[in-house]
């Protein structure tokens, strides 16, 4: 046995024990870090948006020479890429420097692998496919966390869409009872923390605008712009033509919610409707070839048995 392949392994075990040390103690928390979580944690109530983990901070720590090339400099809050940061749940600081870092991290990373991957296995390879190869590895690198943002929005859409009629019917039994819009709105946010977070999040958010001065009116609009669903912007139109024009608005919320109801319902069916067409494919492809190989497998043997000899004379 060649005594470099021990060696050569050592060291790669060592250089991948030294990395993973250097990179957990980047995203271990500090103690200012624990003393400040345990104070937020203690003195407000906590909800899951915002990226402000004390991991994700570490995480941002270790990102940030990489993210500043890529972050934008000026009116930040004003791009269209905040907003959906906003329409993801993702309101901390360290969000843009853990995006824009593992934009420019994987970017490099992945095709580095493939290169360590070739370089260990000692395999031949042509320029023209390694530059398609590398190119390509790159080009996923960069567009993953796009993708990753993508899911993040259409999974806190679809919980919101869900849980917005029950909230809207306890807005109107609040209102019912006596309550103004701003108590409603206030008590619902912590009614709803079980069943939606998130949902109890951004009503909670619009609690503290109204506490901070804002108006209703701009409260409401800066939440459909950070829910960004069309029901929901429909509910704000719909709560701001009241308030301005003075008509019921316990009765709208239920007509409101009836109708996001009976939208929840169609979207179901439709899913339900599309099912036979789904799964046409795996049955033809999948299902049917081992059936009839199973069905027709014993007579097709039986006939070569008896027509082979026949026909050949033997």
């Amino acid at each position: 046995m060649n005594m470099s392949q021990p060696l050569f392994l050592v060291l790669v075990f060592a250089i991948v024990v030294l990395v993973t040390w250097v990179v957990a103690r980047q995203l271990m928390p500090s103690a200012l870090d624990k003393r400040v979580q345990a104070i937020a944690e203690g003195g407000a109530v906590a909800h899951p948006g915002g990226l402000q983990a004390p991991l994700s901070q570490g995480l941002a720590r270790w990102l940030a020479p990489l993210a500043s090339p890529s972050l934008p400099q000026e009116a930040w809050e004003k791009t269209p890429l905040r907003i959906r940061f906003y329409n993801a749940g993702l309101r901390g600081d360290s969000a843009p420097i853990v995006y824009f870092g593992t934009k420019t991290l994987l970017t490099f990373v992945l095709p580095g692998l493939l290169l360590l991957a070739l370089w260990m296995t000692g395999a031949q390879f042509r320029t023209s496919p390694m530059l398609v190869a590398l190119l390509l590895l790159a080009a996923i690198g960069y567009y993953l966390p796009n993708a990753a943002l993508a899911h993040m929005i259409a999974r806190r859409q679809r919980e919101l869409f869900e849980a917005f009629p029950d909230a809207l019917d306890l807005m109107r039994v609040c209102i019912e009872a006596g309550l103004g819009m701003d108590a409603a709105i206030e008590r619902v946010g912590r009614e709803m923390q079980l069943e939606s977070p998130a949902l109890s999040e951004e009503f909670h958010l619009v609690s503290l605008e109204l506490r901070a001065g804002a108006s209703r009116t701009d409260a409401l609009r800066n939440l459909a712009l950070r829910v960004a669903i069309e029901d929901i912007d429909a509910m704000v139109a719909m709560l701001v033509q009241a308030d301005r024009f003075g008509t019921s608005i316990a009765e709208s919320l239920r007509v409101h919610a009836e109708s996001l109801r009976t939208r929840r319902r169609l979207i179901a069916e439709e899913a339900a409707a599309k099912l036979p067409v789904k799964l046409l494919v795996p049955l033809i492809f999948c299902v049917f070839p081992a059936l009839l190989t199973v069905l027709l497998g014993p007579a097709a043997i039986n006939v070569y048995r008896i027509l082979v000899p026949r026909l050949t004379g033997a």
